[in-house]
């Protein structure tokens, strides 16, 4: 036989015991046919997905992500966690450099300085800059690298950096370090983040640190802490989840506005604009102390309308007391403090979102020409109440979209507020008496400037 003629045996072969089987598959009942289809399918398929054991061995060599906090009765399992956090903290708090490595790297970096020197600044090239690097020690090595050597390179036509920027830069870096790890130590979650009551305790120690609190009483205290705290939350935590993250804490400029105050020689100006200082706190309780008439520690509706110069309208008073926590219809000093940052800071987009929530009076997230004259008509009675003729407010209408330019035409939403730079002035115009008029009359009070300046000159 030819291996032709034997492969065409072969395949005859194969034709006649397929049809067979499919003959015999034609008289088994459908459920077995289909019960031993599966059995097969499920054999190859393990088949082909190899040894379990393989797969178990796999699993086990992905690392643990995520390891759940102990529970308030395993006391020995939090006491393990403290423990650990701290001797973690204490360890990365040796790897900074303290002050006298910081003098030796001063010294290294004034000695290896490239010439020529332009006016009072030394300047230093990356040959001289690496040279500096290995002679610094371990602890300086992240600081001398390509990196943040082309990160403060400027114009200088020889390609070299500020030796003074350089030490300001690594001064900072450590600062940050230095700052991040003592947070951190309040941090009682160890999260990552503190609460409200972590960010007080931190405050409060660092009180005796400050010369410039140095004045306060005892009993101020905790009114103080009260006082400071707010401003982080208010700024940090527009959302009140009644947390904020450390790394936030770090980024924004409270914390340098509040060590600002470790100078003994800080200028009464700067002591009035830094909301940490003893001045600017004591302003602020002063104020809620004038305020509260019956001297029960709270503030009602009738008295916080004498706030500032006492022309903000009833109906966002009004406002302001039912979408701000109150207790028995009237606000604590904690509630009052928000109100005042929000008033105070306008311009800035956590002060216009906790505006907007009280402008909002249909709870749609956006104003409609219902809701700016629902707060206006309170203006126009006002006016009527000094005698004043009203404002048409079809008028003000249109010059607030044409301030904002909203996307939709109809609505004005807190995203647009913010976005137009104008979102200050659309509120003012709509809560306060003062600043309407104060809007109002802007070109006068810019011609009357002009013509002080000028008969100065």
């Amino acid at each position: 036989m030819t291996r032709k003629e034997h492969r065409k045996s072969r395949i005859m072969d194969w034709a006649k015991t397929l049809k067979k089987h499919l003959e015999k598959k034609k008289r088994r009942p459908p459920e077995e046919v289909k019960a031993e289809e599966t059995e097969r399918c499920i054999e190859l398929y393990n088949k082909w997905k190899g040894p379990k054991n393989g797969n178990e061995a796999s699993y086990a060599a992905i690392p643990k992500f995520y390891y759940k906090l102990p529970a308030e009765d395993e006391l020995l399992l939090q006491k393990l966690r403290e423990e650990s956090r701290a001797v973690f903290l204490q360890r990365r708090s040796r790897e900074l450099l303290d002050n006298d490595e910081l003098q030796s790297l001063w010294f290294l970096l004034d000695k290896h300085h490239t010439p020529p020197v332009i006016g009072d600044e030394q300047l230093i090239n990356y040959e001289d800059f690496l040279k500096v690097g290995a002679q610094a020690g371990p602890k300086c090595k992240p600081f001398f690298t390509a990196t943040v050597f082309s990160k403060l390179l400027q114009t200088d036509l020889y390609g070299r950096v500020s030796i003074m920027q350089f030490f300001n830069y690594v001064m900072r870096k450590v600062w940050l370090h230095q700052t991040r790890i003592g947070l951190s130590l309040y941090d009682m979650a160890g999260q990552g983040y503190l609460k409200e009551s972590d960010l007080e305790n931190y405050i409060l120690e660092l009180i005796p640190t400050l010369p410039q609190l140095n004045g306060l009483e005892r009993s101020f205290y905790s009114f103080y802490v009260c006082t400071a705290v707010r401003k982080f939350f208010f700024f940090l935590d527009p959302m009140r989840t009644g947390k904020i993250k450390i790394k936030d804490i770090l980024a924004c400029s409270f914390l340098d506005d509040l060590l600002e105050l470790r100078d003994e020689d800080l200028s009464k100006e700067m002591q009035e604009s830094n909301w940490f200082s003893a001045p600017s706190a004591l302003r602020v309780y002063g104020q809620y102390l004038n305020l509260d008439k019956d001297h029960n520690g709270m503030l009602s509706k009738e008295e916080l309308a004498r706030y500032g110069t006492g022309t903000l309208t009833d109906v966002f008073l009004d406002r302001v007391f039912q979408e701000c926590l109150t207790y028995d219809g009237e606000m604590d000093y904690k509630t009052y403090l928000d109100f005042v940052l929000a008033l105070e800071n306008r311009k800035e987009s956590q002060a216009l979102q906790y505006l907007f929530r009280i402008l909002d009076v249909q709870n749609r997230g956006y104003l409609n020409v219902f809701s700016l004259n629902y707060f206006f008509r309170a203006i126009q009675d006002q006016m009527k109440l000094h005698g004043q003729e009203p404002v048409s407010f079809q008028d003000v209408k249109d010059e607030i979209f044409d301030m904002v330019k909203p996307a939709d035409p109809l609505h004005i939403t807190l995203q647009d507020l913010v976005c137009s730079g104008q979102g200050d002035t659309v509120v003012s115009i709509l809560i306060d008496l003062n600043d309407f008029w104060t809007y109002e009359n802007r070109e006068y009070a810019v011609a009357e400037t002009s013509e002080t300046e000028e008969v100065e000159v």
